[in-house]
């Protein structure tokens, strides 16, 4: 059974449920912003997903130790985790990386990641891609655990991508679909009005939007799939 954590309704699995659906993988929706508690314990749990939200990591709330907690116990028991933008810096800081405000501002909209010259990359990403434009929305950064190794990485942001064994934490968001986009173009107009050189305007992130989830998904697919086979312990080579 995987676990999957939501920590505001309009950022939920969107294509990873498809995948899960597809490949016939239960899961558990654990809906944080409904007021749900974080389950303690692991047993029965193949895998922890962690998905986005608007809170920062570093904020005073009680659930935020909790899945720290979590993440820390599973990592410790070798269970694969993987997160999603707040979720992938909910694992950086669990397991002894540190978030923080980034230099560069928002990172909003479709910006091209480039995957790193580096054997971890090579396994998890194949030889047939070296850039793809994917889908940001964050304005924190982490620095990388001890053993993380990085795989992707962006002009304003270096930290995009890394894993730690069967553990995959991705600052960009691959899992959205056309309709989550457009709902967080209208729900988080805050953020675009903050401009900025990496902040798209919701014209631009939403002008031939079916083309760029076609493009995204292309690229997600095989690499939330590697994710899924190391749930049923296969290798990952």
């Amino acid at each position: 059974m995987l676990r999957i954590f939501r920590h505001i309704e309009c950022e939920g699995p969107g294509f990873l449920a498809e995948l899960l659906q597809r490949r016939k993988i239960d899961f558990e929706l654990i809906e944080i912003d409904k007021g749900q508690s974080v389950p303690g314990g692991l047993n029965g749990v193949s895998g922890l997903i962690f998905l986005g939200g608007p809170m920062s990591v570093n904020d005073p709330l009680p659930w935020l130790n909790d899945e720290l907690a979590l993440i820390k116990e599973a990592h410790a028991a070798g269970i694969p985790m993987l997160g999603f933008c707040l979720g992938s810096q909910l694992i950086s800081k669990a397991l002894g990386g540190e978030v923080f405000r980034g230099e560069a501002g928002q990172e909003i909209g479709w910006h091209e990641v480039q995957k790193l010259n580096a054997p971890a990359a090579e396994k998890w990403l194949g030889n047939d891609i070296e850039a793809v434009s994917v889908f940001h929305w964050h304005g924190e950064t982490f620095s990388l655990p001890q053993d993380a190794e990085l795989i992707l990485s962006s002009r304003a942001y270096p930290h995009q991508a890394y894993v730690m064994g069967k553990t995959l934490a991705l600052q960009c968001h691959i899992e959205v679909s056309a309709e989550m986009v457009k709902e967080w173009a209208s729900l988080y107009t805050a953020d675009l009005l903050q401009g900025g050189r990496w902040n798209q305007a919701a014209s631009v992130i939403c002008a031939d939007l079916e083309n760029k989830i076609v493009r995204l998904r292309r690229f997600a697919e095989p690499l939330l799939e590697t994710w899924l086979n190391g749930l049923e312990g296969e290798i990952i080579e």
